[in-house]
């Protein structure tokens, strides 16, 4: 069961990928570096959360994530933790890449705007749904599992390396994805999540990034003189400790 599952996903990592090759001809805004509103982009994170949404009261669904976590307890003897820090690597993968000399879409600035306008609203979307929904975790250590926000985290991550350097290559972006799902994957591997709340975890962190770059240019206009009036350089960056949410931010005059 648990391989069944590991293919569904991967299934849903080549049907993403090709997804976003058709994504990439969809016009982009002349004044802006941003990604421009496109009804279709919502169909994959709204099939995702609504999975999960579904899942969290469907019998049929319930019954599938038991058989999930019955699988996992019976292969498998000790848990990695590897999904504690990978879940950052899709994001992290953008400014080390920038720092490399590969220029993404957008400046420092920009990037680092979009990127903690993403963080916000997936932490908030994330942090709100465990508070209401009260779902118990496989383990039974507490009622916090809908949705996974380790899942969230890394699929906002891999939507925002996609997004920058989709123009570079489209393997960036199937990277970040491949990351992004195997987070996702040992979240249920490590009994921490089931498959409903990686699922809705997936669609929330996805959703996310693209509203973030919709809405980049009012933000920017808002908070942001014109390059010739700021000469300043800003950078924000998330952390999640597993059960916080944070942002750091460094600027530079």
């Amino acid at each position: 069961m648990f391989r069944k599952t590991i293919s569904l996903v991967f299934l849903f990592v080549l049907f993403s990928a090709n997804a976003k090759q058709n994504d990439s001809i969809a016009k982009i805004d002349s004044t802006s570096n941003n990604l421009k509103f496109n009804y279709k982009q919502l169909i994959i994170p709204s099939v995702l959360i609504g999975y999960g949404v579904i899942g969290i009261g469907n019998d049929q669904l319930l019954s599938f994530n038991r058989q999930i976590r019955a699988e996992v307890k019976e292969d498998i003897d000790e848990k990695i933790t590897i999904d504690d820090f990978s879940q950052y690597a899709p994001a992290a993968s953008v400014y080390a890449l920038n720092a490399f000399g590969v220029e993404g879409k957008n400046n420092m600035r920009d990037r680092s705007v979009i990127f903690a306008t993403s963080y916000i609203i997936m932490a908030t979307t994330v942090l709100s749904l465990k508070s209401i929904v009260h779902e118990e975790r496989p383990d039974g250590s507490s009622n916090n599992s809908f949705p996974s926000g380790h899942t969230a985290t890394a699929f906002a991550g891999a939507e925002f390396l996609y997004q920058e350097y989709k123009d570079k290559s489209i393997w960036y972006g199937i990277a970040g994805y491949a990351v992004a799902t195997g987070t996702g994957l040992f979240r249920i591997y490590n009994n921490r999540h089931w498959l409903t709340d990686v699922a809705a975890g997936a669609g929330i962190g996805i959703l996310s990034t693209k509203i973030a770059y919709w809405i980049n240019p009012y933000i920017t206009k808002k908070l942001f003189k014109s390059d010739s009036e700021n000469k300043s350089t800003s950078m924000i960056m998330p952390f999640y400790n597993g059960q916080q949410y944070g942002l750091g931010f460094a600027k530079v005059f």
